[in-house]
């Protein structure tokens, strides 16, 4: 595979990385975790002035008219910084399905206002703890009302918008208006803020065709796969170097621990994992943008291994950091209740990997 980032493309990462290494450092994150904010507000702002939150949008809609390639290296920026900001939710979600399904009439109205951070959107497809079932769903849309409770959905009270799937068709409900109650829902990570949202015949309408709502959401899920492996390779690679520094600095019987075998091994296997992962990240990468043929291939490929990478990477640094790594004073906390967030974030690790096996086996046969 030949595949890389252009000399723009890196240069507009390493904007977005000095943006976010001085403005949202990981005491941001503590704040909002601590707290009662959805997000951090003057981050998303200043992400947005950066072109970040247009990146995919067309200059006509808006946009910075850059593309899913920007979208990537800016979701691997928040990833190493996690920042606790709506960005998966609104950007590899919401945004991406209003570009993909979304009439004219619905992308004038809806997109100039995510790029620009006035709105934030989500998605919500999961009526609880179970995976949602085609064919199962109680959230019902009829009349151009939709009734029903969404739970969990990620950044729930921040958004101004939701992409439902109600019945057979995805619905975009504009969450300011009557007929939408929300409320908070405790999770691991309350850097980033999840919410129970119940529909009593709030006014929605068809985002694309009535009726194709799996098979949207399929698409949806694919691309976003991608954007979120890149936020989850940062997130791991962020979590290495920490755990890295501290065994260069933490001493115990007159020798830095990194001396130790036992660490070493540790951070070579976080490496190989986080390699592993980039590589898969990048063939998905490649897909997306060229909307290639493999690309649900690639996008279960990028999001098992990056689960993968993210989780370990992120424990490991807990434990290189001993004792004081379980304290909440500690920093490894956040890379750790990120990582655990994100593995569920589009449906569990298990689906992913049936996914992967599914979409290896139609291309077999075809």
């Amino acid at each position: 595979m030949n595949f890389d980032f252009s000399d723009d493309q890196k240069e507009f990462r390493a904007g977005v990385r000095r943006y976010l290494a001085e403005k949202c450092p990981l005491t941001v994150a503590r704040r909002v975790l601590d707290g009662p904010e959805t997000h951090a507000a003057e981050v998303w702002q200043g992400l947005a002035e950066l072109g970040c939150l247009g990146a995919a949008i067309p200059e006509a809609y808006g946009g910075a008219g850059l593309g899913a390639l920007e979208v990537c290296v800016v979701a691997e920026e928040i990833g190493r910084a996690c920042a606790p900001v709506p960005f998966s939710s609104s950007v590899y979600l919401a945004t991406e399905a209003v570009l993909r399904f979304g009439s004219e009439a619905q992308k004038k109205s809806w997109l100039p206002r995510l790029a620009s951070g006035a709105v934030i959107g989500t998605l919500a497809v999961a009526e609880g703890t179970e995976a949602p079932v085609e064919g199962k769903l109680k959230t019902t849309f009829a009349g151009g009302a939709i009734t029903g409770t969404k739970l969990p959905v990620a950044d729930g009270e921040a958004a101004h918008i939701a992409v439902v799937l109600a019945g057979q068709s995805l619905v975009l409900v504009d969450l300011t208006g009557a007929g939408v109650t929300r409320s908070r829902v405790d999770t691991i990570d309350p850097a980033r803020k999840y919410a129970r949202i119940v529909f009593a015949g709030a006014k929605a309408e068809v985002l694309g065709a009535a009726g194709e709502g799996w098979r949207q959401l399929a698409e949806i899920q694919d691309a976003a796969a991608v954007y979120m492996a890149f936020e989850q390779t940062g997130g791991a690679e962020a979590a290495m170097w920490m755990a890295r520094d501290y065994a260069l600095e933490r001493y115990a019987f007159g020798r830095p621990i990194g001396s130790q075998q036992a660490i070493k091994h540790k951070l070579a296997d976080m490496y190989i994992k986080l390699e592993l992962a980039r590589s898969n990240a990048y063939f998905g990468a490649m897909m997306l943008s060229g909307r290639g043929a493999d690309l649900p291939v690639a996008a279960a490929a990028a999001r098992v291994a990056a689960n993968d990478a993210y989780i370990f990477a992120a424990q490991e640094n807990v434990q290189t950091h001993g004792g004081i790594g379980f304290t909440w004073a500690a920093d490894p906390q956040f890379h750790y209740r990120r990582a655990r967030l994100l593995a569920h974030a589009l449906g569990a690790p298990a689906q992913w990997k049936e996914r992967l096996v599914t979409a290896l086996e139609r291309r077999n046969i075809a």
